[in-house]
């Protein structure tokens, strides 16, 4: 028998406390007592099981106020899907509840026997839901992503997630092989005509569900921290009129993408219909109220997972 890593097997004792704990109820005497070990030692793994994401909860339960948001923001939005997952005041994560929501969202849709394409977006809050994804055996469906997945300096952008949850569900999957941005329309146009690509971005076209993320703009911006835009040429599209962007896609505060050079130079598949498509956002904060509300108001989405606070707003707007 292969011999366990110190880190493997202490691992391994993590999600047996953890499983003794959450799914068998054992209290933390009695986990002690069955493993040999001490109390405080029992609490230490308990407490790594979750740190470490062994364990994964989701609250089975609706929050009547949450349901009511929902409801209001589906109607004054004419949305076909929406999840509102309560506010942390404490929270110093901008992905936490809002992550597990998505994917909870997303893994009912893997869990479907028909074939389906599924199309991903990608950024910080995409790729902790996909984390949080459980192994699914889904080789039955198609996962094509809408973005670049190579950096500005060549390298493999880190939050682009496609990889990572092929590997959790076992599907095909069809990354996007460009750059989030080119470096000119020109050269869009020329690496669009590959065949490869043309054929990402007609399966993108044809997806039955697309989950994206939905970025505020400003030099704090993803895109910006990224290294993707100059900061210069994010203040123009700032004064220019721009709300907010979806896979690189600029757009104003109506929701309309810009007729700006940038948007020319976007490498990421066009964002698929609505009304062919079930497209949903991933946001929350105070930030990107204002993308939201764009998104919201131009129909780029149909679908909204967000948290209390941002319903409240966009609802008030």
């Amino acid at each position: 028998m292969a011999k366990r890593s110190d880190t493997q097997g202490r691992l391994d004792d993590a999600a047996r406390a953890g499983w003794l704990y959450y799914v068998a109820g054992r209290t933390q005497d009695e986990i002690a007592s069955s493993m040999g070990i001490s109390r405080q030692s029992a609490q230490r793994l308990v407490s790594l099981a979750v740190a470490e994401r062994l364990i994964k909860v989701r609250l089975d339960h609706p929050i009547a106020a949450c349901l009511e948001l929902a409801e209001a923001l589906k109607t004054k939005y004419d949305l076909n899907y929406i999840e509102i997952v309560p506010s942390d005041p404490a929270a110093v994560s901008t992905t936490v509840g809002i992550a597990e929501a998505a994917a909870a969202e997303i893994e009912r849709w893997l869990k479907r026997a028909d074939p389906i394409i599924v199309a991903i977006g990608t950024g910080r809050t995409l790729k902790a839901a996909v984390d949080q994804l459980p192994p699914m055996e889904c080789p039955q469906h198609r996962i094509v992503s809408l973005t670049g997945n190579i950096g500005p300096d060549g390298s493999a952008a880190y939050y682009n997630v496609i990889f990572s949850m092929a590997d959790a569900i076992k599907a095909r999957h069809f990354p996007m092989p460009l750059p989030v941005m080119c470096s000119s329309i020109e050269e869009r146009e020329t690496l669009h005509d590959q065949a490869l690509v043309r054929s990402t971005i007609g399966l993108g076209a044809m997806a039955d569900v697309t989950f994206v993320g939905i970025g505020e703009l400003g030099p704090d911006g993803p895109l910006c921290l990224d290294g993707f835009l100059a900061r210069e040429e994010m203040q123009a599209l700032v004064e220019g009129g721009a709300a907010g962007e979806i896979c690189g896609w600029f757009f104003d505060h109506d929701g309309k993408l810009l007729d700006d050079p940038i948007n020319g130079r976007v490498a990421s598949v066009p964002i698929p219909s609505r009304d062919t498509c079930s497209v949903l956002g991933i946001a929350q904060g105070r930030r990107k109220i204002p993308a939201m509300a764009a998104a919201l108001k131009g129909r780029l989405i149909n679908g909204l997972i967000t948290d209390e606070n941002a319903a409240e707003q966009l609802l008030s707007l």
